[in-house]
């Protein structure tokens, strides 16, 4: 069982999808992709932290998503991953892509392709329960500056074609979740 929970920031997706994975009754494995690069996102993931029950497994991986997934998922087990936004984001750092755009070059990033390409693969094979938490970035106007147009247009295809793998998707709007699929 796949499920995607969409959202804009501060939405109350994460909150939604750790009651889920509380709510299964399965031994849970939090998956966190968020990586502490200055004081507003160490308090965020402390924030996180304290949400969490004590008696979750937790794998921070920033980068290796699809691969991790692979590894962990077992019929007997819930992962949940927060978020999709943050990963696409370290993608986005960690590879080529920023550089290449800011020195007028057109991107090419072999990580960004890559790894969203084993993540996209091996989702429809994993067992278990899978909890997806991504931001919906596609609701407002088309972003100034070009890493940011390449940031949404990513996000909202990483979303879209999750969507289409997921048995269930869920939109947070104000913590109220909207069944969409």
């Amino acid at each position: 069982m796949i499920e995607l929970l969409i959202g804009g920031a501060r939405s109350g997706k994460s909150a939604l999808a750790e009651q889920r994975a509380e709510a299964s009754g399965l031994a849970v494995t939090y998956i966190a992709t968020g990586e502490a690069r200055d004081p507003e996102m160490l308090q965020r993931i402390s924030h996180h932290q304290q949400r969490r029950p004590a008696h979750w497994s937790v794998i921070e991986e920033p980068v290796h998503l699809g691969a991790l997934l692979s590894r962990e998922a077992r019929e007997d087990r819930l992962i949940l991953v927060d978020c999709l936004t943050l990963w696409l984001t370290n993608l986005l750092c960690q590879g080529k892509a920023m550089a290449q755009l800011e020195a007028g070059e057109r991107v090419n990033c072999s990580l960004l392709k890559d790894e969203m390409d084993a993540l996209l693969e091996s989702v429809p094979r994993l067992p278990g329960q899978i909890l997806l938490v991504s931001n919906e970035v596609g609701m407002g106007v088309v972003p100034l500056g070009a890493i940011n147009r390449l940031f949404v247009d990513e996000q909202g295809r990483l979303n879209q074609r999750l969507a289409r793998l997921a048995n269930r998707v869920t939109l947070v709007t104000a913590g109220l979740p909207l069944e969409l699929k």
